[in-house]
């Protein structure tokens, strides 16, 4: 493992930060696997933000204005989530998110 593999297992998820570690740490596999990791959760975040804003526009002032009160939950629960990720990514471990850490396996 490198010097500066827990800055790296940080910054994979930091949202788009990830790519440093993708780029700059090649030979370190579970540095790479992180990476891909946080980009996968970035990329399913990004999907999951544009669908709730199509849909909060959808339904309207009333029940969208009602829907965009749990905004702030989601987003701190998402963010609570990178942290864990990151927590349990410097102590050696992996942060298996069922249906989203399959596919950082497949790039």
């Amino acid at each position: 493992p490198s010097s500066n593999r827990n800055v790296m297992i940080l910054l994979s998820y930091l949202w788009l930060l990830a790519l440093i570690p993708l780029v700059v740490e090649k030979e370190d596999r579970e540095v790479q696997w992180h990476a891909k990791n946080g980009l996968v959760l970035t990329v399913a975040e990004l999907i999951f933000w544009v669908s709730f804003q199509i849909v909060t526009f959808m339904l309207g002032s009333f029940l969208g204005c009602i829907i965009a009160i749990f905004a702030p939950l989601v987003a701190l629960g998402l963010v609570i989530l990178h942290i864990f990720a990151i927590v349990k990514g410097i102590n050696g471990q992996r942060l298996i998110v069922p249906g989203l850490s399959q596919y950082a396996d497949k790039f």
